[in-house]
């Protein structure tokens, strides 16, 4: 619909610089939506008029192409507009101004920063502005802030001097003019300047941490750590680290080293008290170094923070928190707050985070180097003086089940039990901090449910074993591991069987029946001899077969032993013992004692000095004493209570230059079954001898020195025996018997 032009609004006038043209704009209302013709008209001082006029449905500012100069700034100026259609006219309200009004100047150009003797203490900002000027402003910022600082400046002249600026800081510098204090508009602003103030010794101190590692026992590992100062700490780029380790008793520096780094590590002696010394530098300084003194992190057991705990506050944020140290509270100085990675993804070396908090803090938030589903292990330490105490925890942000189960790759049995090995999680699967393992175990096609044992995760990281699983039974495992999120899904199954003997419990009750019902057959008389009997059956052959008489030898009639004398003196008895280095010569003497008991106390031989050998044996003088009293003659030989006793070879040696009448040493006395005789053998199981034949005595038996043993075993010293007769000696003669080996 087409209407009359509406009356334009806002009308205003501006001219860009000294010699810039006079702009005007204003609101044109409705769309008449007819062809309207608008007319700009400025009247000035000596009846100067402007018009000019713009035809076109959207007209709604126009150049006049007019310079106001500042020949008159206070002179006026009166702008009116109008609107021309078919149906009316329409005329805005008029604009009246001075040059001083309207000219807008142009923005400051070819700015500029200088530094009075490379120093931040005075910067002189310049720039230029055109020549009617009169008041500036100023604005800047650090390029990591978003605030601008504002200053103004009258009659400058192009220039400012900066004092408040910081050491080695990214600023951007921006300036605008303006021609009166009251009137006009401020200039755009001017291009930006970035640039970089100078450096300045650093300030503060470096926060420095250590970890100790022992290698033997002299030797430690110590691990230094500091963090990067901040850009007003830096004041500058920092080239290297100055580090100094000396000894506190010693007092001299023992190591000085200079790194591009943030941590350092050395190994020195683990005696002594040790202090390390960090400090930064850059192109203007150093800074103040930190002292640390290296002790034990966790030496003092009453400092430990108590109930020390670690909850996840969202993505990448872990809360901790502890209790004081209970009576030793008011000595903590600070606390310090550690934590790194366990299992850090691509097996890269992760790095050590720490905070320090007031003693008055029992908790701290910790965001620095926190990543989702992953764990870390979280150290609280308390710090007094040159004393440490700690407590750990392991935390994670955010945590999920673990995405796989362990890997089991051995079962093995051990003393009864089994023993299970497994492959650890991959750290990109476990999601979170594990918490336990789970062991499954169930029968082979078995349709009840699975037993399960579980394991806290830091009592047994990759082994375990179990041992209630029953022997000669087929089993299937398999595991998972739990995170506070929830429970992996299962690992690979694994068949097992135990081989091991079953349980000693297994044959305790059928053994006891069985030793019960044998001792019962065995106490019936009828039973064992019927064993007896099948033993004996079963005994083999040659257990049965008699021993061939020696007399019918062949060999026997044809050869006879050669003879000898017979006559054996008693002084070839009572000698010295052989020298050991010449060859002994083994005598037998053919002797029946009438051995009768005697209570009396016993007599103790002169020993053979040291290096000769001696035999036989003595008895205490608790003992019952025997002495051999008389020879008896061939064959004859009685006690005084009419039994018979066995007869006994008594066997001695002698070396050649044995003198009669001494002993050597106690002869060792042999039990045989058979003993030479002037007349052939004797045997030893002779029933009975008449009591009315009395032994012959022999004074030169009687002598006290004589020891008898009555041992039934040889001598380990036994000497081959030679001996002479006055017969020949022949297999008929001898008799063998085994009625003489039982005594």
């Amino acid at each position: 619909m087409c209407v009359v032009p509406e009356q334009p609004q806002n009308l205003s006038c501006i001219q860009k610089g000294e010699r810039g043209t006079v702009t005007c704009t204003w609101d044109r209302g409705r769309d008449t939506h007819l062809y309207t013709a608008y007319t700009l008209q400025l009247n000035g001082p000596k009846n100067l008029t402007w018009q000019k006029q713009c035809n076109g449905h959207y007209c709604d500012h126009l150049d006049l192409g007019v310079n106001l100069t500042p020949e008159l700034p206070e002179s006026s100026y009166t702008a009116k507009v109008t609107a021309i259609n078919s149906l009316g006219t329409a005329s805005s309200f008029p604009s009246t101004f001075t040059f001083l009004d309207i000219v807008r100047p142009l923005p400051p150009w070819d700015v500029r920063i200088k530094c009075v003797n490379a120093s931040v203490s005075r910067c002189i900002l310049q720039w230029n502005d055109e020549g009617l000027v009169l008041l500036n402003r100023l604005r800047y910022r650090p390029n990591s802030s978003g605030a601008w600082k504002m200053v103004s400046a009258t009659n400058t002249k192009g220039r400012h001097d900066l004092l408040d600026l910081k050491p080695f800081t990214e600023y951007e510098f921006q300036i605008s003019a303006k021609l009166h204090l009251y009137k006009g508009s401020w200039s755009d602003w001017s291009e930006p300047l970035r640039t970089q103030t100078p450096e300045e010794e650093p300030t503060g101190t470096l926060d420095v941490w250590y970890m100790k590692q022992h290698i033997d026992y002299s030797r430690q590992h110590i691990s230094l750590f500091w963090k990067n100062m901040s850009i007003s700490e830096a004041r500058g780029k920092i080239l290297h680290y100055h580090v100094t380790l000396q000894e506190v008793a010693g007092g001299k520096v023992t190591l000085q080293n200079i790194t591009e780094h943030t941590s350092w590590t050395w190994v020195i002696p683990r005696t002594g008290n040790w202090v390390v010394t960090v400090s930064a530098a850059n192109s203007k300084g150093s800074s103040l170094p930190t002292r640390i003194n290296i002790t034990d992190l966790c030496g003092a057991e009453l400092l430990a923070p108590r109930q020390v705990s670690a909850n996840s506050k969202g993505v990448d944020n872990i809360m901790v928190t502890w209790e004081p140290p209970g009576k030793a509270a008011p000595a903590v100085q600070e606390y310090v707050v550690e934590w790194k990675e366990l299992h850090p993804r691509g097996g890269t070396q992760p790095p050590l985070n720490w905070l320090r908090s007031n003693p008055s803090n029992v908790s701290a938030l910790i965001s620095e180097n926190i990543k989702p589903y992953s764990c870390y292990e979280i150290s609280v330490y308390a710090l007094s003086g040159h004393q440490r105490g700690c407590s750990s925890i392991r935390g994670n942000s955010k945590p999920k089940a673990p995405r796989s189960g362990p890997h089991i790759n051995a079962i093995s049995e051990e003393k009864g039990s089994v023993l299970i090995s497994w492959t650890e999680i991959p750290a990109q699967e476990k999601m979170g901090c594990l918490l336990h393992y789970r062991i499954y175990w169930k029968e082979q096609d078995s349709n009840t449910q699975p037993q399960l044992c579980e394991i806290p995760y830091r009592v047994s990281p990759n082994s375990h074993s179990i041992d209630n699983l029953q022997p000669s039974v087929t089993y299937v495992l398999w595991m998972t591991a739990l995170t506070a999120a929830g429970e992996s899904p299962p690992g690979n199954e694994r068949e097992f069987c135990l081989q091991g003997k079953a349980s000693w419990s297994v044959f305790v009750a059928p053994s006891i029946c069985v030793a019960v019902v044998m001792v019962g057959i065995f106490s019936v008389r009828y039973f064992r001899q019927k064993v007896f009997v099948l033993l004996l059956a079963l005994r083999p052959q040659w257990c049965s077969k008699e021993i061939p008489d020696p007399a019918n030898s062949t060999w026997a009639k044809k050869y006879s032993i050669v003879e000898e004398k017979t006559q054996l003196a008693l002084d070839r008895l009572l000698t010295d013992w052989p020298n050991p280095e010449e060859p002994e010569t083994l005598v037998i003497t053919e002797v029946l004692h009438q051995v009768t008991p005697v209570f009396r106390h016993p007599y103790h031989p002169k020993w053979p000095d040291k290096g000769q050998g001696v035999q036989g044996h003595y008895n205490s003088e608790e003992d019952t004493g025997y002495s051999a009293s008389s020879l008896p003659p061939s064959k004859t030989f009685i006690a005084e209570t009419g039994q018979l006793v066995d007869l006994y070879k008594m066997l001695g040696s002698r070396g050649p230059d044995s003198k009669p009448g001494h002993l050597a040493s106690p002869l060792t006395v042999l039990p045989v079954d058979y003993l030479p005789t002037h007349e052939g053998y004797l045997p030893s199981n002779i029933q009975y001898l008449p009591s009315h034949e009395v032994p012959i005595t022999d004074p030169l038996e009687e002598l006290e020195t004589q020891h008898i043993s009555l041992s039934v075993f040889p001598s380990s010293s036994l000497h081959p025996l030679t001996f002479s007769c006055d017969k020949k000696l022949t297999l008929d003669r001898l008799k063998m018997g085994c009625s003489s080996l039982i005594l």
